[in-house]
């Protein structure tokens, strides 16, 4: 988006929320708030270990812990297109954390994106997915918050720009892109498809990075899951309803929860931010619960629209030396992808007909070959295979005349790369 036109859309959000702030402020909650006293709160040993268990599959350690920070105190600092969105404390901290808070107050946060006292919460916290979330499983989550230590750690302030700061503009935001509501299981389809259903669209929150946002950072429902570049991140999200990126349709069951249980399958692995959700979410959910989501994940398949092309080259349009590109290759790539992008069982990925490689987006690709990466060290992959980064050895040019050379080689069709799109992905790193 240019300046000028943040500037118009800031100006239109303004004028817009000036009105709509008296509303959604004053609005009666469609959850009146429990007054009964927080000391009385007593919660039984199974809803609290319930609640851990709706903890990892939410992942909410994973955004509410700052790096080398305690668990659940907040502070991280969530980068946006709009600024930075810091993390608050969960814990039952009377003064700073929500120890004063009831379920009640809890339950409106995940429920309708409100904070205690009313406030409209930024979507950084993921409530346009969370509002799905059962009233019962909110409480179990808010139980075993308020098990916790509890650490005296105030929040931070949140550092965004003008008017994206503001109540009023959130507002606008709120009424473009958001309205509560729980899941309604599909009496057409069985509990196990419900239950993925339940898991994938609410706790984890798959959306929120597999979905593509516009210009105000809103995604719409008719998108869902359909694949997007997810923000200040540089990585690509694959659509998870079209065969030719993340769909799982053709996939067997048992390499759905492969994947999502160890971070590897036959034939693929994760990588970038989904080796992180695997890692401290989805490793740690039950078999039921995995092959629940599996269930639900073969369905979308072809469910979606067609992902959008992102490439930002194309055998038309971006030219490189494929000699060189091939010599580049088998100095850095066949030992281990093998000399016809073969790949080796168990360890690394063929390259040949793989469709992290194929796929028009190729934007993962040359975070792979910068910055190299792991699948997550899980307990049923302990000591992954990873690739070294070639960030110091390889310049702009050298990066993209490879990836064009992998991408048109051994059958595969996508387009080429250029050195302005690698360049591009560099220089966000950078800053």
């Amino acid at each position: 988006m240019t300046t000028r036109a943040r500037i118009g859309w800031a100006i239109g959000l303004l004028a817009a929320g000036i009105f709509a702030t008296v509303w959604a402020l004053n609005v009666r909650d469609e959850s009146p708030v429990n007054t009964q006293a927080v000391a009385a709160f007593a919660p039984a040993d199974s809803l609290v270990a319930r609640g851990a268990y709706l903890a990892r599959a939410g992942n909410c350690m994973g955004c509410h812990t700052a790096r080398g920070g305690q668990n659940y105190a907040g502070g991280l600092g969530i980068p946006t297109p709009f600024g930075t969105v810091y993390t608050s404390n969960l814990t039952p901290d009377a003064n700073t954390g929500i120890g004063s808070w009831t379920s009640a107050h809890f339950w409106r946060a995940m429920h309708n994106g409100r904070s205690k006292n009313g406030r409209l919460l930024y979507p950084a916290f993921p409530y346009t997915s969370y509002t799905q979330v059962s009233r019962e499983d909110s409480d179990a989550i808010f139980a075993f918050l308020r098990s916790q230590p509890a650490v005296n750690q105030p929040n931070r302030r949140h550092a965004l720009d003008f008017p994206f700061s503001s109540q009023a503009a959130l507002a606008v935001w709120r009424a473009l892109y958001f309205k509560p509501g729980v899941y309604r299981p599909d009496a057409g389809q069985p509990a196990e498809w419900n239950r993925g259903a339940y898991l994938v669209n609410g706790l984890g929150h798959c959306s929120a990075c597999h979905s593509p946002r516009d210009a105000l950072g809103g995604s719409r429902q008719s998108l869902a899951l359909a694949g997007g570049l997810i923000p200040m991140q540089n990585w690509y999200a694959p659509s998870l309803t079209s065969p030719h990126e993340a769909g799982v349709g053709d996939w067997n069951r048992s390499q759905i929860v492969s994947l999502l249980k160890t971070g590897v399958s036959p034939g693929a692995s994760v990588s970038g931010p989904m080796a992180e959700v695997v890692l401290q979410s989805t490793q740690h959910l039950s078999q039921p619960d995995l092959e629940a989501m599996a269930a639900y994940l073969k369905t979308l398949a072809g469910s979606g629209p067609a992902p959008a092309k992102r490439v930002a080259g194309s055998p038309a349009t971006a030219t490189f030396n494929n000699q060189a590109a091939a010599k580049l290759y088998e100095q850095h790539c066949a030992q281990c992808h093998g000399v016809q992008g073969e790949g080796i069982a168990g360890a690394y990925p063929r390259l040949a007909g793989n469709r992290a490689v194929t796929m028009d987006a190729s934007d993962n690709l040359v975070q792979m070959v910068l910055n190299g990466g792991f699948p997550p060290a899980t307990a049923g992959n302990p000591r992954p295979f990873g690739m070294p980064p070639f960030v110091l050895v390889l310049n702009d040019s050298e990066v993209a005349a490879l990836i064009s050379h992998i991408r048109t080689s051994w059958g595969n069709q996508a387009g080429a790369v250029t050195p302005l799109e690698v360049n591009r992905i560099r220089a966000r790193q950078a800053h």
